[in-house]
């Protein structure tokens, strides 16, 4: 009997100790993913619907801190700059320094340095834009809301010095996922860039974030329930025993 109980403290104590690793471990990873979002990440909340369908006014979204010189064509990025009114504002950069942007091409799509570019994410029917031409300055970004026929962009500054675009240094982050609402999800890479000098930009960490913050959860629960349900468990096992032996 004296040697069954001490087999049962061993295999108690051997689960107390796993169960608190558990949660440990859990406690680094939940913890851990948020500091790390903290650090890499900054929350904006999209201020108009310049940018629908990809996002809504409204939509709080999830920006990577990045400096301007890592920007790449397709990025929708938050930029503040003094001849767009100095306040943050969510676009997507269409051309860099040195391409020559203009609209449309014969099927209405905006054009690359001659080239034409496939954008799935514009809602609105017919062409991409009204008739424009612009050069876009070394050093400088050209962006495009995605509501092509509601958005003030770079097609409003046209007449401006360097014919709408802003420099990269005014870029402040650029946008990775929708934390809400919940069904927004990730912000893609349009592959119609992919295939022009420098191709897109790759994700940032927010999936591994996420996934550290959910595992991290799961653990902490799973380690905190191992007591109460061994418990339970080792009290139903110690009252058959009882019945057993009394039978």
């Amino acid at each position: 009997m004296s040697g069954a109980r001490r087999e049962g403290d061993g295999r108690g104590r051997l689960g107390a100790a796993l169960s608190g690793m558990a949660v440990a471990v859990g406690c680094v990873l939940f913890l851990g993913g948020f500091v790390w979002g903290a650090l890499v990440y900054q929350p904006y909340t999209v201020p108009t619907d310049s940018m629908s369908p990809t996002v809504q006014a409204g939509d709080r979204v999830l920006a990577e801190r990045i400096s301007g010189d890592e920007v790449r064509r397709g990025d929708v990025v938050v930029f503040r700059d003094r001849q767009w009114g100095d306040m943050p504002m969510v676009k997507r950069v269409v051309g860099v320094g040195g391409d020559e942007i203009a609209c449309c091409d014969g099927d209405g799509r905006l054009t690359i340095n001659g080239k034409s570019v496939d954008e799935p994410y514009l809602r609105t029917e017919g062409p991409a834009a009204e008739q424009f031409t612009a050069e876009v300055p070394e050093g400088q970004l050209f962006l495009l809301g995605d509501e092509r026929k509601g958005s003030l962009d770079s097609r409003s500054h046209l007449q401006d010095v360097g014919q709408g675009s802003v420099p990269r240094s005014a870029v402040e982050a650029r946008l990775d996922a929708v934390a809400w609402p919940l069904s927004g999800g990730a912000v893609a890479r349009p592959e119609g860039f992919a295939a022009l000098p420098g191709g897109v930009s790759q994700p940032g960490p927010v999936g591994l974030m996420v996934a550290a913050v959910v595992a991290g959860a799961v653990l902490i629960v799973g380690g905190a329930a191992y007591g109460p349900v061994a418990g339970r468990l080792g009290g139903a096992r110690r009252r058959k025993a009882v019945t057993a032996g009394a039978a």
